[in-house]
């Protein structure tokens, strides 16, 4: 009987350790099932991100072979000779390349760097930290890689370089070429051709992370190449400052989409995003401007409540810590802190500080009132008495040009920008190019439904408020930030670069690309989950992209079919003259882009130069260009005497015309002299007959040498 009840008892004991097992067997299985859609999952994740990676490379590399192959198809660039390639980088890009020219020909680094912080060249007789001026940052990094480059190749004793004799024809001499990565124009372009490619690959990276889909990496990349002329000049003027600071923007703009997404950012991100803003500031004096915009953009999304201080700070921490940096880097440039960024930012660390005070005034309207209004009053009084605090008028001119847009105020240095093509209105043609690759409506749709999406998520937390753990509905909770706040950065950022677009068309370059992004957003899952079946969904992109295919393949057909070559006999005539018949110290004065030219091909001193950005060089060339005035001869003479100037270049058709109604220099003296209004100008008159007071010393058929005569 006990032995019986201890083998019932023993069974018993197995069963239910059998049952055990079972169930323990279960619970393993289950948790490795866990695991395995873990390890699943980042296999999966591991698998998309290579994906992203390669087409980014794929796309970098596609992109910088295509502007390498337009330039070269443009210019004949590899059969050009070394002067003839100069001669190529007018305006302010030859007077940009000059410097890196300075930097790879000096004895040493230091001396180059030494020759350009004392510049006695540039605005003689005036010595320039040309560092701080011109934001030369990209030459003179490009100076040292260049030397390293040429340092190590000589040490391995490989050849950097091939040269060939070219025969031009017509009577012209036969110049001798190089091509390589030893030629110092070759290793310039490349370089930028190089970095923007990188640029092309950060925007498919862009489009995917802001649609959550590659095929939103795609749609941005597509978008961009089939818009290329109306999206980048890069492929025509590579020495441009926008050529090696705009990829850095695109980067700055990733970083800030990223800390709107992300939940909980610290100091790391606003290091991050001020090293990149240091990047995109350094090399170009508009960048200023894009970043202002940046801040208005970001402080909306804070004023909608999208993002809480914290989040906001963070940002404003990263963009004035790049500021503040870029100042010191820049030798304590005062444009930087007499800007109108500067002051914003000064006046949103105010705003964001008084968030307690101004969050009592409880009704919503009423506090976006007061922080719109602290905005503007803040920023415009920030900056007054910043600029009186510093003297300093060399940002007066944007102001005017702003002004002289929408009154009927003009001066001469408006009048020099505005007549130029690309400070005007945006062209109708524009809208019209983009409406035919479906750029424009492809974008607005996008915008809209994103608009509508964000509308929907406000009226459902609306009419079903968020609650906390154990709290009862009617127990609100005060927001600190909402889901999606990068897209209503970017809708605000988008306005933005489209008023500036249509103000200045030379900023559809900030535009046009920002269309391009916002198209990823039809590839979101998120904003158009109504389309209920992915499969719908991507065919209806693929049938977009087909569209865009119509236009965008033929506008890519029409740049590749551009064919030309670079020639400038009179202008190379002009350059041996100088470089065989004036003393080194010879000082010259003319039209800008022609003094851009004979600093790079002469390195003669030169009095005036198109880097419009600093008020004494305005009032230099305001003297030289009184040449193109109807004042009395005699005065015009002194002005040069007073710049020192020994040789005037004169070029007759800046004279003549002036490519619109009103535009030729003397009509544009006559709004500044309306006491000479009538009279012959001074270049019409030194062409017929130049004595008594100059003495013509070199003639062909565009230009002329006229020195001046001391006495």
């Amino acid at each position: 009987m006990g032995a019986n009840r201890r083998s019932q008892y023993q069974s018993s004991e197995t069963r239910t350790s059998g049952r055990h097992n079972i169930s323990r067997n279960r619970y393993t299985k289950r948790y490795e099932s866990k695991d395995k859609e873990k390890d699943n999952g980042i296999l999966v994740n591991t698998r998309y991100t290579c994906v992203l990676l390669v087409i980014a490379v794929i796309v970098a590399v596609a992109h910088r072979n295509h502007i390498a192959n337009l330039f070269e198809s443009d210019r004949h660039f590899s059969h050009l000779s070394t002067l003839e390639r100069e001669l190529g980088f007018r305006t302010e890009m030859g007077l940009y390349y000059s410097y890196f020219k300075t930097m790879i020909e000096s004895e040493t680094f230091f001396t180059g760097l030494t020759s350009i912080m004392y510049d006695n060249i540039t605005e003689y007789p005036l010595i320039i930290n040309a560092f701080k001026r011109f934001n030369l940052y990209p030459e003179v990094a490009l100076g040292a890689g260049y030397r390293t480059y040429e340092a190590v190749n000589a040490y391995f004793n490989r050849r950097t370089k091939q040269c060939w004799q070219i025969n031009r024809g017509e009577g012209l001499s036969p110049v001798l070429s190089c091509d390589g990565l030893g030629e110092p124009s070759y290793f310039y372009v490349e370089s930028i051709f190089c970095l923007n490619g990188i640029m092309i690959g950060i925007f498919f990276l862009f489009g995917s992370y802001l649609s959550g889909s590659l095929f939103g990496g795609l749609l941005t990349v597509s978008c961009f190449f089939y818009n290329h002329g109306e999206a980048t000049r890069v492929q025509w003027t590579p020495p441009l400052r926008e050529s090696f600071s705009y990829p850095f923007h695109v980067i700055q703009m990733f970083l800030v989409t990223h800390v709107l997404r992300i939940k909980d950012p610290g100091f790391r991100h606003s290091l991050l995003i001020s090293s990149v803003t240091v990047c995109f500031m350094l090399p170009w004096q508009f960048a200023q401007f894009a970043l202002l915009t940046q801040a208005v953009a970001v402080f909306g999304t804070y004023v909608l409540q999208y993002i809480d201080a914290q989040k906001f700070k963070v940002i404003l921490l990263g963009q004035t810590m790049g500021l503040v940096i870029s100042y010191i880097l820049l030798f304590r440039n005062e444009m930087l802190l007499t800007s109108f960024f500067a002051s914003c930012i000064m006046t949103l660390w105010a705003i964001v500080s008084l968030e307690n005070f101004i969050e009592k005034l409880k009704f919503r309207i009423v506090i976006w009132s007061v922080q719109g209004l602290l905005l503007a009053v803040g920023t415009v009084g920030f900056k007054i008495v910043i600029s009186r605090l510093f003297s300093t008028a060399d940002d007066a001119h944007i102001g005017e040009i702003f002004k002289s847009k929408f009154s009927d105020f003009k001066n001469f240095h408006t009048m020099l920008y505005t007549c130029a093509k690309e400070f005007d209105f945006i062209e109708q043609d524009t809208f019209w190019r983009l409406l035919y690759t479906l750029l424009l409506p492809s974008a607005v749709v996008a915008m809209l439904s994103v608009l509508v999406f964000l509308i929907n998520k406000e009226y459902s937390n609306w009419r079903y408020p968020p609650t906390s753990n154990g709290a009862s509905s009617g127990d609100e909770i005060k927001p600190k930030g909402k889901p999606h706040a990068e897209l209503v950065y970017h809708l605000l950022q988008h306005i933005a670069f489209a008023m500036m677009a249509f103000m200045i068309m030379r900023l559809k370059l900030f535009w046009t690309p920002h269309l391009c992004l916002m198209t990823s957003v039809l590839a979101s899952g998120q904003i158009f989950s109504f389309i209920k079946r992915k499969d719908i969904h991507f065919a209806l992109l693929a049938l977009l992209l087909a569209g865009m295919s119509v236009k965008g393949f033929g506008n890519l057909q029409q740049q590749w079919s551009i064919k030309g070559e670079f020639s400038n006999v009179p202008m190379e005539e002009l350059i041996e003259w100088v470089n065989t018949k004036t003393d080194r110290n010879a000082v010259f004065g003319g039209p800008m882009p022609i003094m851009a030219t004979i600093k790079l091909c002469t390195q003669r001193p030169i009095v005036n130069h198109p880097h419009y950005e600093d008020a004494g060089l305005r009032a230099r060339t305001m003297k030289v260009y009184s040449v193109f005035s109807r004042k009395p001869i005699e005065e015009v003479q002194q002005n040069f005497r007073d710049l020192k100037m020994d040789y005037l270049i004169l070029e007759y058709s800046w004279c003549l015309s002036g490519g619109k109604e009103g535009c030729s220099l003397p009509e544009v003296w006559d709004i500044e002299d309306p006491a000479n209004r009538g009279k012959t100008a001074v270049c019409i008159m030194l062409r017929d007959n130049p004595e008594p007071h100059f003495d013509r010393v070199f003639h062909n058929r565009d230009y002329d040498v006229l020195k001046i005569l001391k006495s």
